[in-house]
């Protein structure tokens, strides 16, 4: 077995050990000279790693073993819902009739694949309360900036260049703001009361003729549902404004209530987070984005329709469309996975993940509270906020915190997240955990609080049983090492 503390040993490289074998030339060779010019050829040969096939089929085992995932482990990632991916799921996207079509065949011979994709685009509809959807977009962010940009078409198809901003609250996600600046808005930001929700007062100060747009995720970024959130939307519509749903935190409220009946106009989902898909790591994803009627001829096109014949097709008649946003139709695989969760759930199991995802986080909340200074005493959603600023005052950060969790086998919560909570923990366990494994987290969470106040050395230093300890966060921010150098 694996030592998890033994150093992992990269340089491997023996000379004349090799892992393959080719077969012998069977074409008249000709110099390299010939086949590219002189002048892309090598002066040196490259110093590839001779290895035997079992040492690199062990080196690869062995990284794979150091790394984590929702598989091995807890990941309470808050405000990024790592949930379980069901493995039926993974079996329905791996079928040789999805896996095996190409993006350039005929229309007739993908109908499976496209009614697929109409049915998700209709239960993405219901779920949301919204008109029309679009599969397109490739991640939440891309969602975001898609969603933007229909509302940019529509006003100026109605004239009113004016609107030039768009009014993100203080606890926004990071991509709400730089997706407004990319799709050309001004961010300007509306703050929070001291209960965690929209400062009412405060936008209607910011709520103009300028206003292009309300970027709101509910419940918020702390976990907290804004209840005024019609009284919001009256606010931003009333000045001739749309109101946008940031997905992000949908695990709360699915098949409990929908965006499109809480006011808003527009809405992207993250079907690689909400929908079980698999992510991390850069990809993949899918970020659809659903319209109320008004906008829905501005949704880019192609479309997905079902023609009066029965067949299925794409909609490349739309004029007003912003255009196409991703090559081809978004992201398949991660779409064919969300269609699996959803047939396989149906509007009860989905109705019942969000009661699980909030009970298991009201019962973390109610287990941490007497260690942490909780800074909203109220309910939480699907995940909710802690301070650290009892541990701060001992020495003791949030960053050390985390990294003591390390030691213990969990992957930590979110950390100085949302900015206005002083050593803020963001943790959202997720539907799927049980009793036992969230047991399990606060007690040791507890004990670390305790680690702070007694023995604050051992938190400080962490983490102890990782393959890499601590590290120079600020020599890594600056001089990065991005590759693997031979020494």
């Amino acid at each position: 077995m694996t030592n998890q503390n033994q150093p992992l040993i990269f340089e491997r490289s023996r000379k004349n050990r090799t892992a393959y074998s080719l077969p012998e030339l069977d074409v008249p060779e000709k110099p390299l000279d010939e086949m590219v010019g002189p002048d892309y050829l090598r002066e040196n040969s490259p110093e590839f790693p001779e290895v035997s096939e079992l040492e690199l089929v062990r080196h690869y085992m062995a990284l794979s073993k150091r790394n984590f995932g929702v598989d091995n482990g807890f990941y309470p990632l808050g405000s990024c819902t790592m949930k379980y991916n069901p493995k039926v799921n993974e079996y329905i996207a791996r079928l040789d009739g999805l896996t095996h079509i190409h993006p350039y065949q005929d229309e007739q011979t993908i109908q499976g694949a496209l009614e697929l994709l109409y049915r998700l685009q209709n239960n993405l509809q219901e779920i949301t309360g919204m008109d029309a959807v679009t599969l397109q977009p490739a991640a939440g962010a891309h969602g975001e900036w898609t969603g933007l940009m229909i509302i940019r078409a529509f006003h100026e198809a109605n004239g009113d260049f004016k609107r030039t901003k768009v009014i993100i609250p203080d606890t926004a996600h990071g991509t709400n703001p730089a997706s407004a600046s990319v799709a050309g808005f001004e961010a300007v930001t509306v703050k929070s009361n001291a209960h965690g929700l929209v400062d009412i007062d405060d936008l209607r100060r910011v709520a103009d003729e300028t206003t292009a747009a309300l970027m709101l995720t509910n419940p918020n970024t702390l976990g907290l549902f804004e209840t005024n959130i019609q009284e919001i939307a009256d606010i931003i519509h009333q000045a001739g404004g749309k109101v946008y749903y940031d997905g992000a935190n949908m695990n709360a409220i699915m098949g409990v209530t929908r965006p499109g009946d809480m006011g808003y106009d527009v809405v992207h989902l993250n079907l690689h987070k909400t929908f079980t898909g698999p992510h991390g790591g850069g990809g993949p994803g899918s970020g659809p984005v659903g319209v109320k009627t008004e906008l829905e001829p501005f949704l880019p096109k192609p479309l997905i329709i079902k023609k009066q014949d029965g067949s299925f097709g794409f909609d490349n008649n739309r004029p007003q469309s912003i255009g196409r946003v991703k090559a081809f139709y978004g992201n398949f695989g991660i779409n064919v996975r969300a269609y699996a969760y959803i047939r396989t759930m149906g509007g009860k199991g989905l109705k019942q993940v969000s009661k699980d995802a909030v009970l298991n986080a009201n019962y973390l909340l109610k287990r941490l509270s007497d260690h942490f200074d909780t800074p909203f005493k109220r309910i939480c959603k699907h995940e909710f906020v802690l301070s650290g600023s009892r541990q701060k005052n001992l020495g003791v950060r949030t960053l050390d915190i985390a990294k003591r969790l390390l030691d213990f086998g969990y992957y930590p919560p979110t950390i100085y997240f949302p900015l206005l909570v002083d050593e803020a923990l963001m943790i959202e366990p997720t539907e799927t955990e049980s009793k036992e494994t969230l047991d399990a987290f606060a007690d040791h969470l507890i004990a670390i609080t305790e680690e702070a106040e007694n023995t604050p050395e051992i938190v400080q230093e962490a983490p102890h049983h990782t393959v890499i300890g601590r590290l120079d966060e600020t020599r890594a921010a600056r001089h990065p090492v991005l590759r693997y150098r031979k020494q």
